[in-house]
């Protein structure tokens, strides 16, 4: 009898935590655990450590499969990362973040990273291909102009999963560093401007240093699809 303990944490952010169901299956490289379950009631922010029994030792764990069943209403849930200490003491570490949601199975490989040369487990290499197939159909390319650069073949961001979309947090940000510029601008007679500029140097007054840093965080985040001069 082999005995794994496991750690799953759930991210901090609002809404992370869930009352569906959730349980785990450890996959080494000799075999694989059976499903068990790990809880069904998640706060924000918290642990929750279990162990799981096998009938032999699994060698070496190289991925793990987070299942979320819906009990009674949807509810998504964000698994930060998941720690699996094996019989000998070796920890492995499985950093997932991301959204879980409906009835679903997420597959996450050990922490470390490897090439595509790396993956030697028949196991890992159907992985690394179900992944690449499933980032090329949920991503999709199509011409917005002649001319344009490419972009995504979406109608709305609502259309894509949850994990690329900006977090509330985010957006919220945004949206706020948005309406403080349009402001600044306004009041700076930049929006209502009908003349034209008589040089960059009395553009470049319309936006102080403090503007410059906001601009430079917001790009951290959102940058444009073009160089500033």
């Amino acid at each position: 009898m082999a005995v794994y303990k496991v750690t799953v944490a759930t991210g901090d952010m609002v809404e992370a935590g869930t009352n569906n169901s959730i349980s785990i299956t450890l996959v080494g490289s000799y075999g694989e655990s059976r499903q068990t379950s790990v809880s069904f009631f998640f706060l924000p922010g918290k642990e929750k450590s279990l162990s799981v029994h096998c009938g032999q030792d699994l060698g070496p764990i190289v991925l793990i499969r987070l299942h979320k069943k819906r009990l009674f209403l949807e509810d998504a849930w964000f698994c930060k990362d998941v720690r699996v200490t094996a019989p000998n003491g070796t920890l492995y570490r499985f950093p997932c973040y991301q959204w879980l949601e409906g009835i679903t199975t997420v597959e996450v490989r050990e922490g470390s990273g490897k090439k595509p040369v790396d993956d030697k487990l028949q196991i890992l290499k159907d992985h690394r291909r179900r992944e690449l197939a499933a980032r090329q159909e949920a991503y999709r390319w199509k011409n917005f102009a002649q001319g344009w650069p490419r972009c995504l073949n979406v109608d709305s961001i609502f259309e894509l999963d949850s994990n690329v979309q900006f977090s509330c947090i985010r957006a919220t940000n945004f949206t706020g560093f948005l309406i403080y510029q349009g402001a600044s601008h306004f009041l700076s007679g930049f929006l209502l401007r009908r003349s034209s500029w008589n040089s960059l140097d009395e553009m470049r007054t319309i936006f102080s240093r403090s503007q410059g840093r906001d601009i430079g965080k917001c790009l951290v985040c959102c940058p444009l699809p073009f160089p500033l001069h």
